[in-house]
């Protein structure tokens, strides 16, 4: 017998067999039980999802002799009696099975809408799918749409296609649709794992992961690959020809190229392009994993957990380490940068080029000043020299504007009024203990881009009180933010029972933020409140440390 391809040999033959379409399969279910049957079905989704399977499997069930039994939780076709295996064949005569791209034309679709109108030679229903149906041009769809809409009542149709946008919305009022969705990589490799156990390939769980994320998704595809690591195996996959045969990167590259950017090394960066051009990895494959590296990066610094991420676990762990000193805008703007810079590198035809350039340029964005640090006189994240061995400049990071920025001569700081006395407020029933973890869970719900910064700080909690390290100068220009302010002195409020309940602290001695101004003069208080400067103190999150009298006539 010749040899069947795995894609093809294990194709699914009924609803239970279907990978990773779920809600599809229970409403498909639900509605052969009740005997709801509509007139016409759209099945959207990528390749290889199986929504032409389940068009097929669905045939199947509408025309089974044993039909649906009310007495079974899932009515699926038998596969044994002469409809089933006649569709299954394709020697059925009920079952039209149509590539759209062969019946584009209109005189064709006329052809075929006036040869449905005749009832079934056997079966219960005539069933026409119509593959990739997008491809029919608009004057075969409105030829179509009269018998879609008023169908004889022996007449299903089932519409595939990969491009839903470009069906008519009068097509697509007329059909129940559903999307099939990606399959996630996790079901893909156990699904691979199960057919390699059953085939007797030898394979890895690592590799099988390598497969499934190489099949973006789409069970057919990843089918397919196992099954040419296979034969290029003689049975048995290694890591290595995983890694080989489909383009794979080993991970401690991925690790170093965003450590690099994390700490703004341009040198190192461009000597992981020249490795990259040496192993002769296409530059745009390369680019495209690196990009779902740092989203993986950018899931973990949020305090995603490692094992929920798609990557080995000891892999997750030493990229979580790497990441968490980083913060969480850092990355951000990292992985915003590369997402933009995607189309330039995937139609460039000096894809290594292109590829330097736009890391480089990433790698720039850790050396950033915010507004906030300008105003408040900070450090840059990250001082590491760049390509000449000086200190890089400092620019804004806003909408590509190149402006240089120098700090203040005294930096400027968030003012807070002092209340007259704490006021006593009954504490939420937390242990001294807990009150730290219980902060940064509440500010992780409520403002997620202060967890990490709050998770690195040095945090206390000492006699009733929170103690929050003023060395972290991205905590501290955060914290200066009004809105970020609010919320985590309102959390505070809540954990400790007072509003006086946190305080900095520089390692030697309490540096208190609430202490209240001397009393303002009355130039200082009209000034202060003018609207116009109110307004920008509430925008940069400023104060005013004095006022002197204008120098200019007026």
């Amino acid at each position: 017998m010749s040899y069947q391809v795995l894609a093809r040999k294990w194709r699914p033959q009924d609803f239970s067999s279907l990978v990773g379409q779920e809600p599809i399969v229970t409403a498909l279910r639900n509605g052969l039980r009740e005997n709801r049957i509509a007139q016409a079905y759209l099945f959207s989704g990528i390749r290889g999802v199986g929504k032409t399977t389940a068009a097929r499997v669905l045939a199947k069930a509408l025309n089974c002799e044993r039909g649906p039994d009310p007495e079974k939780p899932a009515p699926d076709p038998c596969n044994e009696c002469p409809p089933c295996l006649d569709i299954t064949s394709g020697k059925d005569m009920d079952f039209l099975e149509v590539d759209a791209a062969t019946y584009s034309k209109v005189e064709q679709v006329r052809e075929l809408t006036e040869s449905l109108r005749y009832g079934t030679a056997r079966d219960r229903y005539k069933v026409v799918v119509l593959d990739e149906v997008h491809r029919l041009s608009r004057q075969a769809f409105d030829a179509l749409l009269k018998i879609v809409e008023e169908p004889p009542p022996h007449l299903v149709f089932i519409f595939a296609t990969t491009e839903i946008d470009a069906v008519p919305a009068t097509i697509l009022s007329r059909c129940q649709e559903y999307q099939f969705r990606r399959v996630p990589s996790a079901v893909l490799a156990k699904h691979l794992g199960r057919i390699s156990e059953a085939e007797e390939i030898e394979a890895s769980d690592t590799a099988l992961r390598l497969i499934a994320r190489a099949g973006e998704g789409s069970v057919r595809d990843s089918v397919a690959l196992l099954d040419q690591l296979a034969t290029f195996g003689n049975g048995s996959i290694t890591d290595q020809d995983a890694k080989d045969l489909l383009g794979g990167f080993d991970t401690a590259v991925f690790l170093r190229l965003l450590e690099a950017l994390i700490g703004g090394r341009s040198r190192e960066i461009s000597q992981i392009v020249r490795e990259i051009e040496a192993n002769g990895w296409d530059p745009h494959n390369v680019f495209s994993q690196f990009l779902g590296f740092t989203r993986d990066a950018l899931h973990l610094v949020l305090d995603g957990s490692p094992d929920q991420v798609d990557l080995p676990l000891e892999e997750a762990r030493s990229l979580e380490k790497i990441v968490q000193p980083a913060g969480y805008e850092n990355l951000l703007r990292i992985t915003q940068l590369l997402l933009s810079s995607e189309p330039s590198v995937r139609r460039s035809e000096f894809g290594s080029l292109a590829l330097e350039l736009a890391w480089l340029r990433a790698a720039e964005l850790p050396k950033v000043l915010s507004i906030e640090q300008v105003l408040s006189g900070g450090a840059p994240p990250s001082s590491t020299p760049g390509p000449s061995g000086g200190s890089p400049p400092r620019r804004s990071s806003g909408s590509g504007a190149n402006i240089a920025t120098s700090p203040p001569k005294a930096p400027l700081q968030v003012e807070t009024r002092a209340p007259e006395a704490a006021a006593t407020i009954t504490p939420v029933a937390v242990a001294e203990a807990d009150r730290i973890p219980k902060l940064l869970r509440d500010i992780g719900s409520k403002r997620p881009s202060l967890r990490p910064l709050l998770k690195r700080n040095p945090l206390k909690a000492e006699d009733g009180r929170l103690l929050v390290s003023r060395s972290d100068s991205q905590l501290k220009s955060a914290l200066e933010r009004a809105s970020n302010r609010q919320i985590f002195d309102q959390i505070v409020t809540e954990i400790w029972g007072r509003e006086d309940a946190w305080d900095w602290y520089d390692g030697q001695k309490l540096s208190s933020s609430r202490e209240q101004p001397a009393a303002a003069t009355e130039p200082f208080q009209e000034v202060r409140n003018h609207p116009t400067v109110k307004a920008v103190l509430e925008v940069f999150g400023g104060s005013i440390q004095s006022v002197q009298p204008s120098t200019k006539e007026t």
